[in-house]
């Protein structure tokens, strides 16, 4: 822990442009997962706090953020990037020790992302468009108008957390709403640090707020009568309750994003090398915690044996940097983000050898940290577990295929339907196998991406909504239609 001694952690709520205690007097632990250390204590938000960030948001709203152009709410979220840029080597860190993500991934991913989400968000803040109708045989002149939703609520987890701020406030704020954002209470320092600069961004008090909590605190936000819009990331099980919690309240919008089990299809004219590293090599990213992990690589025979050896061996020689601190600028693979998440790994890692081989991993490494070496699984039966469940962690199940037709048969058989991958030189083919595979987001000869101007989101039980791109903004908006009577 020297290595940290540094840093200072803030523990508090952010409501109002301040630094608050928590009324309910509760507080959560934060463990390391690299040394299972006690990093420090988050004060929990209650019933209490929560009205208090709601209070402060629908103030903001009715008085100055709401006559804020979108020049000006540009400017903010701006502000804010450049912000989070200068202060990016703090929250890196910060972000190693509660979360063990490895500081490469952080300075040359994840954060510089960051930014570039947010600025990107702000140009669509003086772009939102409108339409006007004056044909109408009954004599109105109709304007139709997008207005933003109100209080908006996020409950995000752990993997990515300056990516997910990203998203939420910079399209929630550029279209003109305000935030009561909640980090995973996993890894919440570094969200309480970007919190601390959205005064110095010239956001207006009660525009922005950070609660921390568990899932009572988020039952919280996805209930509230006067929350207008929940934007959940997580498992499916829990998705379904703020879904539920939503409707049951006040019928409030809902964005949910519940992962998946992404299908690879590798076709024999794939470029090898390219199919190795974003294929074979997708589901060792953030250590196989992220939604949209390549975690079914379906591979075409005639290179299924080539393919194969390959992928063992980047998965042996990944194992060797397993434990490693995740301040070494040479690691790029961490420990998993807490011992339940590691519980469970190993839980699927061992019924997956009902229902298929284990080729290499799927071994906790010492016995300290949360630390499991990567996994692949061949020849997996229909319908088994390891070929079915979403694990979150470095664990891969491959599968041959002949036709293009089994292929995206193989493909499709999943209850989720977030992100799905086609490598293939073919244009023609990836095109249509990308048309007829069942999910949100497909990327051909490549790592699962929409690029800034695609929309995220999920089909079938990934979720519902989208983030990103003009969608992003959209899905903040409310429609309104005026229709002026032209004959009086």
């Amino acid at each position: 822990m020297s290595q940290y001694n540094d840093i200072k952690l803030e523990p508090r709520l952010f409501i109002n442009n301040k630094f608050v205690d928590a009324k309910s007097g509760k507080t959560l632990p934060v463990t390391n997962p690299t040394d299972d250390s006690h990093v420090g204590d988050i004060q929990a938000a209650g019933p209490e706090d929560i009205d208090d960030a709601v209070a402060a948001s629908e103030a903001a709203l009715k008085g100055e953020w709401g006559s804020y152009t979108g020049a000006q709410r540009a400017k903010c979220i701006l502000k804010l990037a450049d912000l989070m840029d200068a202060k990016a080597a703090e929250i890196a860190k910060i972000d190693t020790l509660s979360m063990g993500t490895p500081i490469s991934i952080l300075n040359y991913g994840l954060l510089p992302g960051s930014s570039a989400i947010l600025r990107y968000a702000a140009g669509w803040a003086d772009k939102i468009p409108g339409e006007s109708f004056k044909d109408d045989p009954a004599g109105y002149y109709t304007i139709v108008e997008h207005v933003p939703i109100g209080v908006c609520a996020a409950i995000s987890p752990w993997n990515a957390t300056s990516l997910y701020i990203a998203h939420v406030l910079g399209f929630a704020c550029a279209g003109g709403n305000v935030v009561i954002y909640k980090a995973s209470e996993l890894a919440p320092f570094a969200a309480l640090t970007i919190a601390g600069l959205i005064e110095e961004a010239g956001f207006p008090p009660g525009v922005v707020n950070f609660v921390s909590g568990g899932g009572e605190t988020g039952a919280l936000l996805a209930s509230h009568m006067r929350i207008r819009l929940i934007n959940f990331t997580g498992s499916a099980f829990t998705g379904h309750k703020v879904l539920a919690l939503a409707a049951q309240s006040n019928l409030k919008k809902v964005i949910l994003e519940l992962g998946g089990k992404a299908p690879a299809i590798v076709f024999d004219d794939a470029n090898f090398e390219n199919a190795i590293e974003n294929a074979g090599g997708g589901a060792l990213r953030l250590t196989g915690q992220t939604c949209v992990s390549p975690t079914r690589i379906i591979v075409q025979k005639g290179i299924s044996e080539k393919f194969i050896t390959a992928v063992e061996d980047l998965y042996r020689k990944t194992a060797e940097n397993v434990g490693k601190s995740p301040l070494d600028p040479t690691n790029m693979i961490g420990p998993l983000a807490n011992l339940a998440n590691m519980k469970n790994v190993l839980s699927g890692i061992q019924s997956g050898k009902e229902g298929a081989t284990l080729l290499v991993g799927g071994d906790r490494k010492g016995d300290v940290g949360q630390f499991v070496t990567p996994a692949i699984f061949v020849d997996p039966a229909p319908g088994s577990s390891i070929w079915k469940n979403e694990l979150f962690g470095p664990v891969v199940v491959i599968k041959t295929f002949e036709t293009e037709e089994e292929g995206i048969e193989l493909a499709n058989d999943t209850e989720y339907g977030l992100a799905a991958t086609v490598f293939t030189t073919n244009g023609a083919r990836a095109l249509r196998v990308s048309r007829k595979l069942e999910a949100g987001i497909i990327t051909v000869n490549g790592f699962p991406t929409t690029g800034q101007n695609g929309p995220f989101g999920g089909m079938k039980g990934s979720g519902l909504g989208r983030v990103g791109g003009q969608y992003g903004i959209m899905s903040y908006l409310e429609t309104k239609s005026i229709a002026i009577n032209m004959q009086v």
